[in-house]
């Protein structure tokens, strides 16, 4: 990757955004892997992804809480109109920093003025209920932040790993540009109903965690320690047995790389990439290295025969543990 002028560009949904085909994660930047980024190390790793060609940058009012927000919004302070930021609405934290979900109109209306603020720009390109909230009827939602759009505050209008009915409900009464689920080789429910769905609606998928929060890059083992505060460490699917395990999806990946001159991670991200034209991948990182080589995946191409020889070997190897802790499988920001 040398520039901007070498990444491709893909339209998420069907109503006019576009944006590069891989965007960045920058939730790890300031939560969920141990210690926050230092600021200027954040800022300068932003805006090497803007000169590689980036124009999709993925951040939450929750994540830090509050911070992550405003390191994006500086960083990207001299790029206006030029790239796209989304965030997202919806989780609160309560006295005890647990997540609680609160979607009511006020809670929207005053999340989207801090995120303005904290962003430093007039209108959100793209604004995701984070999570469904079961006490706000979704249409509620959608109606709240598609006054937002009307006022300008708002561009386009997304939602977090919701479920098929949610999203039909939702696009009836402000129409959804994107939805933002995990998917990766190593979580591939999405394929099920959620991808028929999206093509149907002409919706736009950004896959999280794509590199399966970096299991898929080939640089985990069972040995591995993660740091104090890294939420990996309560992941029932990185438990050292279920590493050891599901090694053997790395072992997959790691063959086709050493035939294409590649990485593991450039392998699962083009493989994404090759599942349908409206997909983004969001993978984050806090090195300027990985940065470089995620990107670069956007160079790889698989043929149909490639393709059916991981999906073949894939099928055949069982994911071992739950992708969240039971207690927070529906309510936990990503």
């Amino acid at each position: 990757m040398n520039g901007a002028e070498t990444m491709n560009t893909r339209q998420l949904g069907s109503r006019g955004l576009e944006v590069s085909a891989l965007g960045l994660g920058c939730m790890g930047l300031s939560f969920g892997y141990g210690p926050a980024t230092e600021k200027s190390q954040a800022i300068a790793l932003i805006r090497a992804a803007v000169e590689q060609g980036v124009t999709l940058f993925d951040t939450a009012e929750v994540y830090g809480p509050l911070t992550n927000e405003a390191v994006v919004g500086e960083a990207l302070a001299p790029f206006k109109g030029q790239v796209a930021i989304a965030t997202k609405f919806g989780i609160q934290l309560d006295a005890n920093f647990q997540p609680t979900l609160d979607s009511r109109p006020a809670n929207i209306r005053r999340s989207v003025e801090g995120s303005l603020k904290r962003l430093g720009v007039e209108a959100i390109d793209l604004y995701y209920q984070h999570r469904v909230d079961p006490n706000v009827p979704i249409e509620e939602v959608a109606g709240s932040v598609g006054e937002l759009i009307h006022e300008g505050k708002v561009k386009y209008f997304g939602l977090s790993e919701p479920g098929i009915e949610t999203i039909r409900r939702a696009h009836a009464e402000c129409p959804v540009t994107a939805i933002q689920s995990e998917y990766s080789l190593w979580w591939r429910e999405p394929e099920e109903t959620l991808l028929p769905t999206l093509d149907e609606l002409g919706i736009g998928l950004v896959p999280f965690s794509p590199l399966g929060r970096g299991f898929l890059t080939g640089k985990i083992d069972e040995n591995t320690p993660f740091a104090p505060g890294d939420f990996r460490n309560s992941v029932p699917r990185f438990t050292p047995q279920a590493r050891k395990a599901n090694l053997a999806l790395v072992h997959l990946l790691e063959a086709l790389a050493k035939q294409k001159q590649a990485t593991a991670a450039q392998i699962a991200l083009a493989w994404l990439l090759a599942q349908k034209p409206w997909i983004v991948p969001i993978p984050g990182t806090t090195k300027l290295h990985r940065l470089a080589e995620n990107l670069a995946a956007t160079q790889v191409n698989l043929s149909a025969m490639e393709l059916q020889a991981i999906d073949q070997a894939a099928h055949a190897i069982t994911v071992v543990g739950a992708r969240y802790p039971a207690a927070l499988q529906k309510s936990t920001g990503h």
